[in-house]
């Protein structure tokens, strides 16, 4: 019995010793990535990999930049034309172009109780987004996006339990809004790039995402016919809200800068492309939205 003990705490002892050695091994990766300052290459552009790699070379060459979110170097992908693809948050096979020609004045009338409810409910979380974004559109398209990337993947979890629960298809749903939520996502890695919000605002995105989660989590387990409803119509103000956006960079409030080197490749962009270019498509992507929900 003695030796049973002595035994189980050398193990403990030698576990304990393992947990601490990939904590210290973690927190030296974290000096050489941090998560505050350079970004991690999975947004880097090709030019921002050689300044950095070009830096590494003159640190003494030892520092590798590693090519993915868990520090593990992924393999090299080529563009058609041979070329490395610049990018590891998203693939050349995920990219496409978007549909412009889509209707983008569609609304649904609310006419049950529940149409009414989604429809009052996203009306009312308007009135405060308005008062406290105005017209800074940029920072208002980044708040907007942390949320609209939430009931896709929120969605799509729940519907992977059940189809594992019953033993059966999904009709093909899980992975329409799994695709959803990635592409509300690469909205605000798209947007990240021209906006620069306030600390306050990063401090806003963790409560709201938070409250927004699992109201809709909630929402979703109670109705999903409503938790669909309220994205419609979240989708519907998406798209008066980049609408106005338009608007102010057509009046030159906001500069019309050049389209970011993510949204040329995410969408197939030509390269002369503007932040007005990027606006169009990130609308019709809402109106995709609207209409799937």
């Amino acid at each position: 019995m003695m030796m049973t003990r002595g035994t189980s705490r050398v193990a403990r002892l030698t576990t304990a010793g393992r947990l601490f050695s990939a904590v210290k091994g973690a927190a030296a990766e974290s000096e050489k990535f941090p998560v505050m300052g350079v970004r991690w290459r999975s947004s880097l552009t090709l030019g921002e990999k050689e300044q950095v790699n070009n830096k590494n070379s003159e640190d003494g060459g030892n520092k590798e930049v590693v090519a993915s979110y868990w520090g593990i170097k992924g393999e090299e992908v080529k563009k058609e034309d041979g070329t490395p693809w610049k990018w590891n948050c998203f693939r050349p096979w995920e990219t496409y172009q978007a549909d412009l020609t889509i209707d983008l004045k569609k609304h649904h009338v609310p006419t049950t109780f529940l149409d009414k409810l989604a429809y009052w409910t996203v009306k009312s979380l308007r009135f405060p987004t308005d008062v406290f974004f105005q017209r800074r559109y940029g920072c208002r398209a980044m708040m907007l996006e942390t949320v609209a990337a939430v009931p896709g993947m929120v969605g799509g979890m729940l519907l992977h339990c059940k189809s594992l629960r019953r033993f059966e298809h999904s009709g093909g749903w899980i992975k329409t809004l799994l695709d959803e939520a990635e592409n509300e996502r690469m909205h605000l890695m798209t947007f990240m790039e021209v906006s620069q919000p306030r600390w306050y605002e990063r401090a806003l995105v963790f409560t709201v995402q938070g409250v927004f989660f699992n109201a809709y989590f909630l929402a979703y387990l109670a109705s999903p016919k409503l938790a669909h409803r309220v994205v419609g119509y979240l989708e519907e103000e998406a798209i008066h809200s980049y609408t106005e956006f338009l608007k102010e960079l057509d009046k030159g409030t906001i500069e019309n800068v050049p389209a970011p080197a993510i949204a040329i490749d995410y969408w197939r962009l030509p390269a002369d492309s503007t932040l007005r270019d990027v606006v169009m498509v990130v609308r019709a992507d809402e109106a995709h939205h609207r209409d799937v929900n």
